[in-house]
């Protein structure tokens, strides 16, 4: 599942599949898009390329664009997939759904060179600033509307949309929890999952981090977290089962602590079965943006960079924003009168300033729970 992209960089896990798909690939394209896609290749904004109407025909000269490790059901990829492939008029081939962050950037390499590479990459914080070579320069229409600290200042990459560390919790077993702490009370024996090893698993390591800011700590000192989870666990309260959709519909896992838009996405789907609620906890509020970036080789440069700027156009902010996820133009959004109200109002309730890890913070919080978690909570 995406949801366990791991925090820091992992092996390829897959990536077979992938060069399998690069076997039977297209004929090479003439040499009148070739030349488009050469200007394409170095435009570091679309008024390098004539304006919108000008990248707009050279994407659809290519035809084509190679995006990576975007499941469908996740942030509402699938249908941004399709809305952008039916706007447009080009062909979407999507490559190992399922795969992680560090994936892509592997995938990028062995397939250098290839018309089959990924164009664009949708990627974690930490793998984003430890890749920044592969990215090519670009700054989107909308660049100057995103603030300072959630995008590179030459647009290698940006920031595309977040979610917050969440309690979603069966309403017909266990009372509504208003903070983390309250999960340690007997209500909740044998009921609580954790989406994931937080050594491994951004979901994971950001649920302990929010138990961190709980109980007295800061983004810079997670050990409160880990602590709570140890008591969590003595009290017998903590289950030994990684959350999915099919444990949850099943009553396996009756609270699960996972990213408020997975766990919003399960109120849509067990709608009728289960009355599954979401909370965000008001005194641990703390989220991660995932970053968008362009293969600096990437095959259909000019494809590539139309799908940014429709990503962040009003357009593609709002389908993520319908697939539970918090796009990173929405303020902005809400000040033109642009956003989705009926989906920015199907959010949980979110109070105060948000806490968004710097790639120090994380490596320091990684290391801490490398060694420390499996001692303290097993």
């Amino acid at each position: 599942m995406r949801s366990l992209r791991p925090v820091a960089a992992v092996a390829v896990a897959g990536l077979s599949v992938f060069l399998a798909a690069a076997c039977g690939s297209p004929a090479p394209p003439s040499s009148s898009s070739t030349a488009t896609s050469g200007s394409a290749a170095t435009a570091t904004s679309a008024a390098a390329l004539g304006g919108m109407d000008g990248l707009i025909s050279a994407a659809k000269a290519e035809g084509t664009l190679n995006v990576i490790a975007l499941p469908p059901d996740w942030a509402n990829y699938g249908a941004i997939i399709q809305a952008f492939s039916t706007k447009y008029g080009i062909k979407v081939n999507s490559a190992q759904p399922d795969a992680n962050s560090q994936d892509e950037i592997n995938a990028a390499n062995q397939l250098k060179g290839q018309d089959r590479a990924p164009d664009v990459f949708d990627v974690g914080a930490n793998v984003a600033l430890a890749n920044t070579g592969l990215f090519a320069p670009y700054q989107v229409t909308a660049f100057n509307n995103i603030q300072a600290d959630l995008k590179d200042a030459e647009g290698k990459w940006v920031s595309d949309y977040t979610g917050y560390m969440s309690i979603g919790y069966d309403a017909a077993k266990v009372p509504a929890p208003t903070t983390v702490d309250d999960l340690l009370k007997p209500a909740y024996k044998g009921k609580v999952a954790l989406n994931g090893d937080p050594t491994q698993a951004s979901a994971g390591f950001h649920g302990v981090m929010m138990a961190s800011l709980a109980n007295g700590g800061s983004a810079d000192n997670i050990a409160p977290g880990v602590d709570f989870f140890a008591k969590l666990k003595k009290a017998g309260n903590l289950l030994p089962v990684d959350p999915t959709p099919a444990t949850i519909a099943s009553g396996q896992t009756p609270v699960v602590i996972d990213w408020d838009y997975l766990n919003v996405a399960q109120t849509v789907a067990l709608k009728g079965k289960i009355d599954w609620k979401v909370v965000v906890p008001q005194n641990a509020v703390v989220g991660a943006y995932y970053r968008q970036a362009i293969n600096k080789d990437a095959p259909h440069p000019a494809a590539a960079r139309l799908w940014e700027e429709y990503l962040y156009s009003a357009d593609g902010q709002n389908l993520w924003l319908k697939g539970f996820a918090r796009p990173v133009l929405a303020p902005q959004m809400v000040k033109d009168g642009t956003i989705d109200k009926t989906a920015f109002a199907a959010l949980p309730t979110a109070t105060g300033t948000p806490v968004i890890l710097t790639l120090d913070q994380l490596q320091k919080g990684q290391d801490y729970l490398t060694a420390n978690w499996s001692k303290a909570v097993g």
